[in-house]
């Protein structure tokens, strides 16, 4: 199973990571990756960009070391009814957009309100990947966010970082999740959460799980540039469009 995507990046415009994106790009080329999210946080993380940051993506080239750049954005979820930190005049120009919910932004709530939240965040039309849903730190209903996931054609993260330096005590959690995508046929997005150039592309723990669950590759997006470029067209990127 070979890897050709890395859907969410931080560069130091984050605020908390340590590359730029021509690092971030130089490392993914030599890895033999083909595409990559840049995705930094939205505005309302402390020490990140202001919002403008986004829509000045713009001016990033197409592609990097011959590695194709995806604009995006890691949007924090502000409150239990799914609204972003992010404008829609913002979030329409992106390539990607990814969702979640962050500490510093949002205390968690009870499993109901998180759950709500995260389905909410699911039916912004500008959605397209639900992050680290595995944080035990934010207890959710699994079975209500994957039906929403399916439903609205989203795809579930699988964080790799969540096996280790981040969100600890996440494991069971992700690998109940994994199982429920390869039930109800959740297409996932697997993520190196990458917030230093050399960690971008590293998927060894989410692939270790996906090997012992079997994982099905149709399932996974991030295995074929063509695929997923054809989804974000299916979204309506204008970019892809």
């Amino acid at each position: 199973m070979k890897y050709k995507i890395d859907l969410h990046c931080h560069s130091i415009a984050s605020g908390h990571a340590y590359s730029t994106i021509a690092e971030i790009a130089r490392a993914a080329s030599k890895k033999g990756l083909q595409m990559i999210g840049i995705t930094d946080h939205g505005p309302a993380l402390p020490g990140g960009t202001h919002d403008f940051f986004f829509s000045n993506l713009k001016v990033l080239p197409e592609t990097m070391y011959a590695i194709r750049i995806l604009r995006g954005v890691e949007a924090n979820i502000m409150d239990f009814s799914g609204s972003l930190d992010l404008g829609e005049n913002r979030l329409e120009v992106l390539d990607i957009v990814l969702a979640g919910f962050h500490n510093p932004c949002i205390q968690a709530g009870s499993e109901k309100e998180n759950t709500r939240g995260m389905v909410g965040a699911i039916k912004n039309r500008f959605v397209d990947i639900i992050v680290h849903p595995g944080n035990p730190a934010f207890p959710i209903d699994f079975h209500q966010v994957l039906d929403a996931a399916k439903d609205y054609d989203k795809l579930i993260e699988i964080n790799n970082s969540s096996f280790g330096v981040s969100r600890k005590g996440s494991e069971e959690n992700c690998m109940r999740i994994a199982e429920l995508c390869l039930e109800h046929g959740v297409n996932v997005a697997v993520g190196s959460d990458s917030h230093i150039a050399k960690d971008v592309g590293e998927f060894g723990k989410v692939h270790e799980i996906f090997k012992k669950i079997g994982m099905p590759e149709e399932i996974i997006m991030n295995l074929s540039v063509s695929r997923f470029t054809a989804f974000l067209k299916s979204r309506g990127k204008s970019r892809f469009v």
